[in-house]
């Protein structure tokens, strides 16, 4: 399963700018450090979609892309950036947890996770703030390049086993964006979410047969 063409929509700094609370959307969080605007690009099939720097929290905003008619994509703001002042990084928490808990058109949460350091304090604090929604939570481990096969392999189990000892609703995978490891995985569970429960119950075996 492939995701349609994604194109930038707008960008939203205030509640106030948010896009219009419609129709689907995916989004997409991690610490700053975490490879989420290369694991966007990386999915979306462009290289220049979502900002890459090599200065983390460079996100300051929410942006909405299109991917497809009344559904999109989120890019949060990065958390976890020490550089960034007190008062700005309260800013953006207030931000997202708005967003993340009065958007009616939300599906489901992306967090990016960096592989070679597994869930942090911070990772696990917004799990555990998000969780209770009910709505799905996808772990992306990033970076699995560089790591060797028995240590991805390790990661994979300890994070799928922390999850499961407190989340139904969690689950997570291996990714590269640059090894293009895991993207397919990573597309077919945001394309799925992105389905509306009609296209859902069109696409299914059997059915008009």
């Amino acid at each position: 399963m492939t995701n349609p063409a994604v194109e930038f929509l707008a960008s939203a700094h205030r509640v106030e700018e948010l896009w219009p609370d419609t129709g689907r959307e995916v989004a997409f969080a991690g610490r700053s450090n975490a490879g989420k605007s290369s694991a966007i690009n990386a999915l979306a099939a462009k290289h220049k979609l979502a900002f890459v720097s090599k200065t983390p929290g460079r996100t300051q905003t929410i942006n909405f892309f299109s991917a497809g008619k009344n559904r999109r994509w989120v890019d949060l703001p990065g958390y976890g950036y020490a550089k960034v002042s007190k008062t700005e990084r309260e800013y953006w928490g207030e931000l997202i947890s708005t967003y993340l808990t009065s958007r009616n058109s939300l599906f489901g949460l992306i967090i990016l996770v960096d592989s070679r350091h597994g869930i942090k304090p911070l990772d696990a604090q917004l799990i555990a703030w998000f969780s209770p929604t009910g709505r799905p939570i996808h772990v992306l481990l990033t970076k699995a390049d560089k790591l060797t096969q028995s240590e991805s392999i390790a990661i994979l189990r300890k994070v799928k086993g922390e999850l499961a000892r407190g989340y139904a609703n969690c689950t997570a995978q291996l990714f590269s964006a640059t090894a293009n490891r895991g993207v397919a995985e990573a597309n077919a569970i945001v394309a799925g979410w992105l389905q509306s429960p009609e296209e859902r119950t069109e696409k299914t075996p059997g059915k008009g047969e």
